[in-house]
């Protein structure tokens, strides 16, 4: 018997954001800033703030537009957040009924029902709320028995929280459910230059389970790692209301640049070995998915592991139409792009960022 991801699923919202529109709206709200702060800034006070334009943004990072849970609060110069409607707490968190219609997805794919489930699992950068765990939210509004919890490895939560599936599994659990939600234009800075086009909101889930009949990618072999660093921070959470500080404090923040020189080695170390491990070479690779986080990181860490004359549809794309989905990223490309593999033929699952912290699984194809 093997341990298989046997069905996925993806929602995401209907509005977009194009490159254009984000350049346009930033460079609105630093027009407005440089003036009203103009005698500051010529007395060498304050920082005049620099505009983007949706070329820089293409090529700094391979991203083309994004969804988003609301268009018009974002773009609006004077708000640059989302509009949300306030729920009770007798309502579906928004988290909640994201997760469920990904949920709801996975489980026809997967030819599963709410019975055949032990475990739900929401592994994420955010949570809506520190408690009670929006998983066990979504449990209930599915009726699934058995428990769930909440975990987050941020944009590695996908693949740690596979690792956890799997370890449910060995412990006796039927099938696990595991939920990706990452509303993250909530905690996104979209007054910095640097960081306002990164992300975009989405929605997956997967099916996990131990079966020898049913099509599925084999979990064969998992590697964790995590190193402190201060690269990737969001200071946002539920004792903020105690803190004086400010709010820029409490948004997303990366050292672009540092991360990059960081994590693409360190990415492709982790492979090499784990491939290295199960005696196997890049060649026996299918498909890698790699986190959504940049195509420029992608491709390097591709070559680092393949070879620089790699074929980099080896390590499909879909950050040009989502942006950075930070957890939900290799869930979506292995979702979109897992019937290119054939049955027998392998495949990498890699995510990493804040922590730093990096998952890789190796799996295997079955088809029934």
């Amino acid at each position: 018997m093997g341990i298989r991801i046997t069905g996925t699923g993806l929602f995401h919202p209907t509005e977009i954001i194009s490159n254009e529109e984000l350049a346009d709206s930033l460079n609105a709200y630093v027009e407005q800033y440089n003036q009203e702060n103009a005698e500051e800034i010529a007395a060498g006070e304050l920082e005049e703030l620099r505009g983007s334009s949706a070329e820089f943004i293409e090529k700094a990072s391979g991203i083309k537009r994004r969804y988003v849970v609301e268009k018009s609060g974002i773009l609006d110069p004077t708000r640059l957040r989302p509009r949300l409607s306030e729920r009770s707490n007798d309502e579906l968190s928004l988290q909640a009924e994201w997760g469920v219609i990904a949920a709801k997805q996975a489980m026809e794919n997967a030819g599963v029902t709410v019975e055949d489930i032990d475990v739900v699992i929401l592994a994420c950068s955010n949570m809506q709320r520190a408690y009670p765990a929006v998983a066990i939210e979504i449990q209930s509004a599915l009726g699934i028995q058995g428990y769930a919890y909440d975990m987050n490895v941020a944009c590695s939560a996908a693949t740690f929280g596979l690792k956890q599936a799997a370890d449910a599994i060995r412990s006796g659990a039927r099938r696990v459910l595991l939920v990706n939600v990452e509303i993250t234009s909530g905690h996104l800075d979209y007054r910095n230059r640097d960081c306002h086009f990164i992300f975009g909101d989405v929605a997956t889930a997967s099916i996990i389970e131990e079966t020898t009949t049913k099509t599925g990618f084999e979990i064969l072999d998992i590697h964790l790692f995590t190193q402190f660093s201060n690269n990737i921070r969001n200071n946002f959470g539920f004792l903020n209301r105690s803190e004086d500080a400010v709010v820029d404090d409490k948004l997303f923040r990366q050292d672009g640049r540092k991360v990059f020189k960081d994590v693409c080695p360190l990415v492709a170390k982790i492979i090499n070995a784990q491939l290295e491990k199960m005696q196997l070479t890049a060649n026996d690779i299918k498909r890698f998915w790699l986190h959504q986080a940049n195509a420029n990181m992608n491709e390097l860490i591709l070559k680092y592991v393949a070879g620089k004359d790699a074929d980099l549809s080896r390590a499909p794309i879909i950050l040009d139409e989502f942006a950075n989905t930070s957890s939900a990223g290799v869930i979506i490309a292995l979702h979109r792009t897992g019937h290119e593999v054939d049955d027998g033929e392998y495949g990498v699952i890699s995510s990493f960022g804040a922590g730093y912290s990096v998952g890789s699984i190796v799996v295997q194809k079955h088809v029934a």
